[in-house]
């Protein structure tokens, strides 16, 4: 099953930690014992293809044009994604990035890539936390003119409100992990005989 791969293939590439003592300190300033890191996860070309194919497996029902979030963790995301789609299905699903701050120079953009007034977008993100980051690609992009009702994350780390938050903003959230898979295919792994 391609998402126990995806779930072994975060914690063998230790793209999941799960700490012990002091944890890890999260981008929001909260400490947790768990730590994902998908930039780590999509260095490889395995785990790249992994993500590909079960993000398109949750997503070519929908209606969307194309493809993006916030830098820099959507970037891999949103590529690998939308190169699987055309060469499996002949879907040519363009690419985006949102950045944090616009330009300061050249054409001061926000979004760089391909995405055209009244597009449909998904937006896609490595891990959801508060929340944050999705919602500010959803606002951003939605300023812009596209049109956004789903995100995609790889890993729902279930805590902070993260899924309600986004939710509320009429976004249907769909996520390939949640921190759950990944604390049991651990657990699998490092089970040591008694």
């Amino acid at each position: 099953m391609l998402k126990d791969e995806l779930a072994k293939a975060c914690v063998t590439t230790e793209s999941f930690l799960w700490g012990e003592g002091q944890g890890f300190t999260l981008a929001s300033g909260v400490v947790s014992p768990f730590y994902v890191d998908c930039r780590t996860l999509m260095a490889y070309p395995a785990s790249r293809h992994l993500v590909a194919q079960l993000a398109f497996d949750v997503s070519k029902d929908l209606a969307f044009d194309c493809i993006g979030g916030l830098e820099i963790g959507s970037i891999s995301i949103a590529t690998v994604l939308s190169d699987y789609a055309y060469r499996t299905a002949q879907k040519e699903w363009r690419t985006f990035i949102v950045r944090k701050q616009p330009k300061d120079h050249g054409t001061g953009r926000q979004i760089e890539g391909a995405p055209k007034p009244g597009d449909r977008a998904l937006i896609v993100d490595d891990v959801l936390t508060s929340g944050a980051s999705v919602m500010k690609a959803v606002q951003v992009a939605r300023e812009r003119g596209l049109q956004v009702s789903h995100a995609l994350v790889i890993v729902d780390r279930q805590e902070q409100d993260g899924r309600t938050r986004v939710e509320q903003q009429a976004i249907t959230l769909l996520s390939l992990l949640t921190i759950d898979d990944l604390k049991a295919k651990h657990l699998e792994l490092t089970r040591r005989p008694v």
